[in-house]
């Protein structure tokens, strides 16, 4: 919260939950910002996200929202929002902060060659089944380097890639857009990065109960990635490099436990 105010950023849960049980939670997991209650899905219905795959005949769960998460200006206009693809799964602050491109104050590594900088950090230090976290690379090409961007033929694009293990599904990788760059010995054009830009690689702590049951015991997990790319500058293309990576996080189980309304 702390991170969000210095961004001039304020944040509310809305949940179809009573407010008995709100208040037991916000007091249970120490949730210092507001947690709003919305009887009979009232304003989840408004903004059009109540999940129409539960039946009204579900006592229990009829009208929760497809979870997701919406950006609003001072003027209470939505500007962006991000939704996942199950009602388990949950992205965190941190993520959303780090696609929109914003400072995440979280601890970081930095590797440097003489041709690119790569500051590398996972946006969350604890995660749970059904978190929906990102594992961010921020790079920074030497003065006169470009690297090449993902799509491009001829060349080596740089690309991220995440060693898949149990409990741990890896989502789409965000690549901002590319500029044109003319290469006049060759008379070609190709799409490269030569200005700081950043990756945002999205993955999810399985919420599957296999996962769950394989993961009950385990405290913490360590990501492995490599990040692959080939440099050049206006002469020449430096060899490629596979810069290995890791992230390692906290996991915690879900609180399941339910106060009564």
């Amino acid at each position: 919260m702390a991170e969000l105010k210095r961004q001039g950023l304020s944040l509310a849960a809305v949940s179809y939950d009573p407010v008995a049980v709100l208040a037991d939670f916000s007091k249970r997991r120490g949730i210092t910002f507001p947690l709003l209650s919305d009887p009979g899905s009232a304003t989840i219905k408004r903004y059009g996200i109540l999940n129409t795959t539960v039946p009204e005949t579900n006592q229990q769960s009829y009208g929760i929202p497809f979870p997701g998460t919406f950006m609003l200006n001072t003027k209470g206009v939505v500007t962006s929002r991000f939704f996942e693809q199950a009602y388990q799964e949950r992205s965190t602050v941190g993520s959303i902060m780090a696609r929109l491109g914003n400072t995440v104050d979280v601890q970081a590594t930095t590797l440097s060659s003489p041709q690119l900088e790569v500051t590398s950090f996972a946006t969350d230090s604890t995660v749970a089944p059904g978190t929906q976290f990102s594992l961010v690379l921020d790079l920074r090409p030497a003065r006169g380097v470009h690297v090449y961007a993902p799509g491009v033929t001829g060349y080596k694009p740089i690309a991220l890639s995440v060693q898949s293990q149990p409990g741990l599904l890896t989502r789409d990788a965000q690549y901002p857009s590319s500029e044109d760059y003319y290469f006049k010995p060759l008379n070609e054009h190709v799409q490269v990065y030569q200005r700081p830009f950043r990756i945002v690689q999205d993955v999810l702590i399985d919420p599957s109960l296999q996962a769950q049951a394989a993961l009950k015991d385990v405290s913490s997990l360590t990501i492995k990635g490599v990040l692959n790319y080939q440099a050049c500058d206006d002469k020449l293309c430096f060899t490629p490099q596979s810069v290995p990576l890791t992230w390692t996080v906290s996991l915690r189980q879900l609180d399941r436990e339910r106060a009564k309304p």
